[in-house]
């Protein structure tokens, strides 16, 4: 019963958050709600894909709380390298 409801508000939040991330006007971004919706259930699909097998590995490990250090100084690391502004290496 409230599906409907929910699906409209979900639709129009992605709608107006994309205008206001591309700094496109609302009405072209109201044009092209189908390929953000689309592109939205992709996204999300793929971060509940990767999730599931990230627990699964993490589950299955002899030491789970050394992986997950491990993963969150990583993630950590790759944040401050882009909040400092290095630039790796390019080939050629």
């Amino acid at each position: 019963m409230l599906r409907l409801p929910a699906a409209l508000a979900g639709v129009l939040a992605l709608v107006v958050l994309t205008a206001w991330v591309m700094a496109w006007p609302l009405e072209k971004a109201v044009y092209l709600a189908p390929v953000i919706v689309v592109a939205g259930g992709a996204a999300l699909g793929l971060v509940i894909f990767w999730g599931k097998i990230a627990v699964a590995s993490l589950r299955e490990s002899r030491r789970p709380r050394l992986v997950l250090a491990l993963w969150l100084a990583g993630l950590a690391l790759l944040v401050l390298l882009t909040v400092l502004g290095v630039e790796l290496p390019r080939e050629g």
